[in-house]
């Protein structure tokens, strides 16, 4: 299995697609909401972890992607001849994707510490990191369902819909703060805005709440079961 991730990981970060809209566009992004309006530094902060998540969710999602591709072209099939349970094809790509997000989430930092002039403690920058890291194993998960259950074309539009659904309900582009009474509450169950929270937390000098890591376990529950009986529905047509 640590071969297959180590192919998969290799052929995501060699893909122009991924570098363009998964790194660059959420540090374009970033610095374009910062240098528009509002410029404080707690706002900065805020943004950076904002759309370091949001990058982490549109690259974890990406994943899906590459798995529709993969089902085109008969990768799947070959996989489904070797030693490798349903479980473990599933864990290992979901480990290459979640690898492959940590270069997003490094670049929007990088944009928020040597061009917004953010400053936090070194250890900040290491735990909104790893946090927004470990975080994003859920998102990769969903993409995983989507490209293991849709045709190539919907995987993509799936994937679309539920990056942005989730980055505009979770809070990742504008403040939770802005919404009406209903909708935050609505907001506080979404993967997306408890993601956002593990790193916004340290960024604010607090660990993340209980309620954060509950929502996030329960999110990754249903994202993995879906990503399993999504590989197995297509076992039979692939």
């Amino acid at each position: 299995m640590l071969a297959y991730v180590r192919l998969e990981i290799r052929r995501t970060l060699r893909d122009p697609g991924f570098v363009i809209g998964g790194i660059a566009m959420p540090v374009m992004m970033y610095l374009l909401f910062t240098n528009i309006g509002e410029n404080s530094g707690a706002w900065r902060t805020s943004a950076m972890v904002g759309m370091a998540a949001y990058g982490a969710v549109g690259s974890a999602l990406n994943t899906g992607g590459a798995v529709a591709e993969d089902r085109t072209v008969g990768w799947l099939r070959q996989l489904r001849v070797t030693p490798m349970t349903p479980r473990e094809v599933v864990a290992g790509r979901a480990l290459a994707g979640v690898v492959t997000v940590l270069p997003a989430i490094v670049a929007v930092l990088a944009a928020g510490g040597l061009v917004d002039g953010v400053r936090l403690a070194g250890w900040r920058w290491a735990a909104i990191a790893l946090l927004l890291w470990l975080g994003s194993v859920p998102f990769t998960l969903l993409g995983l369902g989507n490209g293991y259950r849709l045709s190539g074309p919907a995987t993509g539009v799936a994937n679309m819909v539920c990056n942005l659904g989730l980055a505009v309900l979770g809070g990742l582009w504008f403040p939770t703060a802005l919404f009406p009474g209903w909708l935050r509450s609505v907001s506080a169950y979404t993967p997306t805005d408890r993601f956002a929270e593990l790193g916004g937390a340290v960024a604010r000098g607090h660990a993340p709440g209980v309620g954060a890591v509950v929502v996030l376990t329960g999110w990754l529950l249903v994202f993995g079961s879906y990503a399993v009986l999504s590989y197995r529905r297509r076992a039979g047509t692939v």
